[in-house]
């Protein structure tokens, strides 16, 4: 007896039916052979939140190394997953010739996930002219970051991928492509940025699969190893093409107020390009003289985005090799605590000078007597 879900008998995706192999038959999920579902993913803790010593909450996920081609450190199981936002360097690289002669500003709103501010909009607005606003297939969004009881109405423009976007559709008028289609994994959007991800990880690479991203262009898998590989590329290509010196000179265009990818871009002064990705993800390229190939670094949060617990991480990460970056903002009567394991076996004695909260910030998580002594 089948025990699985029975979609409604009247239903367009009925047994049968075309479409109808995209409905899960049962909520347990099935297993496809060589892809590994989150419960077969060795996850490791990356921190925990501690209240008076007493883990309260504990971040998973995984972490990559890799200097050049070679990944030197893995933790938490070579995760495969989707590249999501952390990729749009690279599929912009496809139109390195054809955006040069745009302005600084342009081309970081190209590589952006920003959060709608007035001057993303602004800045992704003028890659167009205002009779091809209405080919960007970005979907309708409100501001990523609203301050106070500002309402907006939705707008593809708010969207957080909109200057990539327009980026890709500008390309596209200047190579004379067709811009119909142009979010589909058959247009030669999609084939022009399969060649950059094979520059990196060779000719013969494949994902296992393609998926529509969040803003309708298509994500393909890879694993933390390979993500991190990719992210080293940038550091070889940093002075090749606009990517790398874009994000440096408006870091707030890559992201805006308070993200995590704007404010290491900042405290790398230059060395360090960092950006975030759904769900979950962070890439990091820097360039530093213990590892003259690139250094490439991919956290991978198991649970999803969580900007707080991965700012942990990066301070931890960036902070053994050399690059100050500032604590989030501070934990509610918690501190947070970092698991070794999340950068290499010579770094450990580095990590723990390395503190998770500010010297200005009280210890609010406990009482400055033990409750447990009776007079």
């Amino acid at each position: 007896m089948n025990m699985g879900i029975q979609h409604h008998s009247h239903s367009a995706v009925k047994p049968g039916q075309p479409g109808s192999g995209l409905f899960p038959n049962s909520p347990l999920g099935e297993q496809v052979d060589g892809i590994p579902t989150g419960r077969d993913v060795d996850w490791e803790p990356l921190v925990d939140y501690r209240r008076n010593g007493v883990s309260e909450t504990t971040i998973h996920g995984a972490v990559a190394w890799a200097h050049g081609d070679e990944v030197i450190h893995s933790f938490g199981g070579n995760v495969l997953c989707y590249g999501r936002s952390m990729m749009k360097p690279f599929m912009l690289k496809a139109f390195v010739k054809e955006l040069e002669p745009f302005t600084w500003e342009q081309k970081a709103i190209a590589v952006a996930s920003h959060n709608g501010d007035t001057e993303h909009v602004a800045a992704a607005q003028s890659l167009l002219s205002e009779s091809e606003w209405p080919l960007m297939l970005t979907p309708l969004d409100v501001p990523l970051i609203q301050f106070g009881r500002q309402v907006r109405r939705p707008r593809r423009w708010y969207h957080t991928c909109s200057g990539e976007h327009a980026a890709i559709l500008r390309g596209c008028r200047e190579k004379g492509w067709n811009r119909a289609g142009y979010t589909l994994p058959n247009h030669p959007v999609f084939e022009a940025y399969m060649e950059q991800i094979r520059r990196f990880l060779g000719e013969d690479w494949t994902p296992l699969r393609i998926a529509k991203d969040g803003c309708g262009l298509p994500t393909v898998s890879n694993t933390v190893a390979e993500l991190a590989q990719i992210y080293a590329g940038l550091v070889r290509d940093k002075d090749a093409d606009w990517i790398w010196e874009s994000m440096v000179r408006h870091p707030d265009l890559v992201g805006g107020f308070n993200r995590l990818d704007s404010t290491i871009l900042k405290a790398g002064a230059g060395t360090v390009i960092a950006k975030e990705g759904a769900d979950g993800l962070l890439g990091l390229a820097i360039e530093h003289p213990d590892y003259p190939k690139g250094l490439g670094i991919v956290v991978k949060i198991a649970h999803g985005w969580n900007a707080q617990a991965t700012w942990y991480v990066a301070r931890a990460v960036l902070g053994v090799l050399g690059i100050d970056l500032r604590n989030p903002y501070p934990l509610h009567r918690q501190k947070a605590f970092i698991v070794p394991g999340i950068v290499p076996d010579k770094y450990h004695s580095v990590l723990e000078t390395i503190p998770t909260w500010d010297e200005w910030d009280p210890d609010q998580d406990r009482w400055i007597y033990d409750p447990e002594v009776k007079e």
